[in-house]
């Protein structure tokens, strides 16, 4: 019995077929987390009763032949997904100790489906980076180089899945957090269109561009994920209130005909040889396959960094304001309450975060909002555009994911200008609300992991999926390293 390799739909059958009990799978993921998890340090602190107890009651609703798509299934969750009764702090020491009084709504699906909860996955605090190195806590490693960076902000979530610590796990994604680590990590991981899955109970960092996301090692459990976390909810008022595709529909049918934009903005300065002779074979993969390829133009691509900078900082300084030692988490006192908020936020946010609510401050600011933030929301207009201009020519559009594979620790921690443009490709996705997912595309000379994005249109993740199953089974690339197999 194979359960490392084993998907989400394979082990479902296991599991109603009484080949393995629930209890029995949790504890193998517990084991594997504890045989690993003090050289990945993906995760900040597992769930084990708790595991444990959700665990039995999968084995008893299986028992009276109950069903759902997650029924008994280990998950983990990136450590920004507010959980009732589970300390939630993204990874900031500002929120240790805090205990969410609810679910957000993708933790309620999640356990309407029936999932097991391993535990709180690491993160860039406040999913405030790009490496994993800003936590509060911990630095997490790449499992293929654990000298390198496994991407961020969510890289406890694509570090756990690559390391086959988990079956599938959430993250967010701002600015690319979901696909830039999938794509260093050497998994697959969806960043879904603005309002598919609900914000609520997500814990904020720039509102109009978070997004939840699915992070797997088969683009079949991307779209089981996809399935059980998608769906309009009244408590967000950005959800979108269109019906739920079965997504598994879309996988297993071909691509031939099927147009592939090549943007020729994304042919930066900076990308890496071995990155950028990757993506073309990939694009020679998808038009083996049928496709047919075809350019494009996204002229204010070489826009969009400074302008994401500008638009989650300033929300960024709005929605963290509300940690300030009154309501939850850290309290440092002082000799009156403007003492005790500056001492409260002095020590509870880390050099990032305090970097980010400064700028977005400043941006914000009497005498420069028109001139930074009215300008930034006019050009993020213009992003969009290009893409609905780029979308009349094509079905999707496919791109690199980063342009470098993972660096070493600590290489670009004090040049955040050099991180920042970690997600120049990512970017432009989220200032213009389309989905987007990063595939396993191979290797660079170094045995590290290269993505391959495929962007769609507003709502068409199916079509996404479809193209990502026909990759995947074309190049069959390893999701787990060798050394952690067993």
């Amino acid at each position: 019995m194979d359960i490392l390799n084993s998907t989400i739909a394979q082990l479902r059958e296991m599991l109603k077929k009484k080949e393995i009990s629930s209890v029995e799978l949790t504890r193998y993921y517990l084991d594997r987390i504890g045989k690993y998890n003090g050289e990945i340090l993906a995760y900040l602190r597992t769930t084990d009763d708790y595991a444990m107890k959700m665990a039995r009651e999968a084995d008893e609703k299986i028992a009276r032949g109950e069903d759902a798509p997650l029924l008994g299934v280990p998950l983990g969750m990136k450590d920004i997904l507010c959980t009732k009764g589970i300390e939630t702090t993204c990874a900031s020491s500002i929120l240790k100790g805090f205990v969410p009084p609810y679910d957000a709504t993708v933790i309620r699906k999640l356990k309407e489906a029936g999932f097991v909860h391993l535990g709180r996955l690491n993160m860039d605090e406040f999913a405030m980076g790009s490496s994993t190195e800003n936590s509060a806590f911990q630095t997490t490693a790449n499992p293929w180089d654990t000298s390198r960076i496994p991407g961020g902000s969510s890289g406890g979530s694509a570090a756990a899945v690559a390391s086959g610590l988990c079956v599938s796990a959430l993250g967010t994604d701002t600015g690319g957090s979901i696909r830039q680590p999938a794509s260093l990590c050497g998994v697959i991981g969806m960043k879904p269109t603005y309002g598919r899955v609900s914000r609520y109970g997500l814990i904020a960092f720039a509102s109009s561009l978070d997004q939840i996301g699915p992070f797997s090692r088969t683009v079949s459990d991307c779209a089981t994920m996809l399935g059980v976390i998608a769906g309009h909810d009244p408590l967000d008022s950005t959800s979108i209130p269109e019906p739920v595709p079965d997504y598994h529909s879309f996988l297993g049918r071909d691509i031939k005909g099927l147009k592939v934009g090549i943007p020729g903005e994304y042919f930066v300065e900076g990308m890496e040889e071995d990155v950028r002779k990757n993506y073309e074979e990939n694009l020679q993969a998808l038009k083996d396959q049928g496709a047919e390829l075809v350019d494009v133009s996204l002229p204010h691509t070489r826009h969009a960094v400074a302008t994401y900078y500008i638009i989650c900082t300033a929300e960024a300084s709005s929605n963290l304001a509300r940690y300030d030692g009154v309501k939850y988490g850290l309290r440092e006192e002082g000799k009156d309450i403007i003492d005790m908020y500056k001492k409260t936020r002095f020590k509870g946010f880390g050099k990032e975060v305090k970097r980010r609510i400064i700028l977005g401050t400043y941006v914000l600011s009497s005498g420069y909002y028109d001139a930074y933030y009215r300008k930034a929301g006019k050009v993020r207009t213009l992003i969009r555009r290009d893409f609905d201009d780029a979308f009349a020519s094509c079905d999707l559009i496919v791109t690199p994911v980063s342009p470098t594979t993972a660096f070493k620790v600590g290489e670009r921690l004090e040049d955040p200008l050099t991180m920042y443009l970690s997600d120049i490709f990512t970017i432009p996705v989220n200032l213009a609300g389309l989905p987007g997912i990063s595939i396993p595309g191979g290797f660079d000379s170094r045995g590290l992991p290269i993505g391959l994005q495929i962007i769609g249109k507003p709502l068409d993740e199916g079509r996404m999926l479809q193209a990502a199953h026909v990759f995947e089974s074309v190049k069959k690339v390893p999701t787990i390293p060798e050394r952690l197999m067993g």
